[in-house]
């Protein structure tokens, strides 16, 4: 394992702690602001080279986000979907960029909570630890739904789709117990390659079909896809939101560099996962969407008829459950982490660890069984997961982070032009967060149809 860097001064305790990669005795490893005696002894929490960083990074992101980028071009039209998507991908990336820098300064932070301790207490600690937890709890539900519909789309409806979520959730519950993300790492690069490969067959089925799946079948068709759009201001904001949905890994990072054998690679792990995500997200959003227009699909694997729609399913599930996994392996583990931090369990096989760590995953899991059979409708859970959850775990406290750090270095031109792009990043995301949760709201009253546990084809719309 790679020798990280020493503690920052204002760590606490980190006078009294030994050196990072002090033996202390024939077992250790290392010593780490967060995990404490790391030895062979124990599951190793730093052992993420920059290239698993950066495909664990991409998983935390593409995978549900990328299904729904067409439908958000049709609701706000090409030229507004590529610019405010532009803009999304812009300040969440400088947001993951600060949570490198902060990581670096501040050697015992873990999670987006003890970035809310520093900044604000012991409420900050409350608000942004249930926000993170909560956050990807929601979204290993997404999974979970997004996997009954895969399912579903497979068997031509071969069973009840209560049965097929959890099935999902047991799958989730056996995956995200792999103890750490090292070991995670190889399923994230199937996760990744299933959804990237899923999509690019939709995008090109869609480009060499007459029509999609969902348009007119008799007579001249042409795509109506729009350039600029006319939604509704609930419609924009739920737009919005799903395309900050689309970013919300943010907050998953601070686990993920936590674990890194070398934190100051985290730039150009940083930098290969915006890039790809970035440019996947534009090229599947415009060709999709220009091709099938207000008759794309939402999740976008059933745009392009039932036969690529089973193959695409087909290969993009390991890929549905792998995001799953991932997001119900970090919030438990940030669980897992707040309860046994500062002993000796967190790093040791004892029956306390065990009991930990499993008692985690399987809570985690049934929680976002209940959220994903309890709000059956893809676009809306994600709308609302986005707007309740992830700008204030992806916007604010970064913005925060800055101004805390910076706070009291010289006032120069730049000082300045960083505090207003801070007050603004705090600003837009608290903005997006009242009326995005108000839009999504309003989304699932109007589809409230749809029963909860309900055993009905919900793949038959996709």
């Amino acid at each position: 394992m790679s020798k990280p860097p020493s503690n920052t001064k204002d760590e606490p305790g980190s006078d009294l702690e030994p050196a990072i990669g002090e033996v202390e005795d024939e077992h250790a490893i290392a010593h780490d602001a967060v995990f404490g005696v790391i030895s062979e002894d124990g599951p190793n929490y730093r052992n993420v080279g920059w290239l698993g960083t950066s495909v664990l990074m991409m998983k935390t992101q593409m995978g549900l986000g990328v299904l729904s980028i067409p439908s958000v071009f049709d609701t706000v039209g090409i030229v507004p979907g590529v610019i405010l998507l532009c803009t999304i991908a812009g300040i969440t990336t400088w947001s993951d960029y600060i949570v490198g820098v902060f990581k670096l300064r501040h050697r015992h932070v873990y999670g987006v909570d003890d970035v809310g301790q520093l900044l604000f207490g012991q409420w900050g600690r409350e608000l942004f630890g249930w926000a993170f937890c909560l956050l990807f709890v929601f979204t290993s539900g997404s999974a979970m739904l997004s996997t009954s519909i895969a399912l579903n789309a497979l068997s031509t409806h071969g069973a009840c789709t209560a049965v097929f979520v959890a099935v999902a959730a047991i799958i989730l519950f056996l995956l995200s117990s792999i103890r750490t993300l090292g070991r995670i790492t190889w399923l994230a690069w199937i996760g990744v390659g299933c959804i990237l490969t899923a999509v690019l067959i939709v995008t090109i089925a869609v480009g060499i079909q007459d029509r999609p799946a969902a348009a007119p079948q008799e007579g001249v068709w042409r795509s109506d896809y729009k350039i600029i759009g006319s939604p509704s201001f609930t419609d924009a904001i739920s737009a919005i939101n799903t395309l900050v949905f689309a970013y919300a890994g943010t907050p998953a990072f601070f686990s993920i560099v936590a674990e890194m054998s070398e934190p100051r690679h985290y730039p150009k792990s940083l930098l290969l996962c915006q890039s790809v995500v970035t440019i996947t997200y534009i090229t599947i959003g415009i060709v999709v969407y220009y091709y099938c227009g207000s008759y794309v699909a939402s999740p976008a694997l059933g745009s392009a008829g039932v036969l690529i729609k089973k193959i695409s399913y087909g290969i993009a599930l390991p890929g549905l459950l792998v995001s799953g996994t991932l997001c119900a392996h970090l919030s438990s583990k940030h669980i897992f982490v707040r309860c046994l931090r500062g002993t000796r369990h967190l790093t040791a096989n004892t029956a306390k660890h065990w009991i930990t760590w499993l008692g985690s995953t399987s809570t985690v899991t049934m929680v976002a069984y209940i959220i994903a059979s309890g709000i059956p409708i893809f676009n809306t859970l994600i709308s609302l997961v986005g707007a309740l959850l992830g700008t204030v775990t992806c916007f604010q406290p970064m913005g925060c982070m800055w101004l805390y750090d910076n706070w009291r270095k010289d006032r120069t031109a730049r000082w300045y032009l960083m505090v207003a792009w801070s007050g603004f990043v705090i600003a837009s995301g608290t903005f997006l967060m009242v009326a995005g949760t108000y839009s999504s709201i309003v989304g699932i009253i109007d589809s409230s149809e749809s029963g909860a546990w309900s055993c009905a084809d919900n793949s038959n719309s996709v």
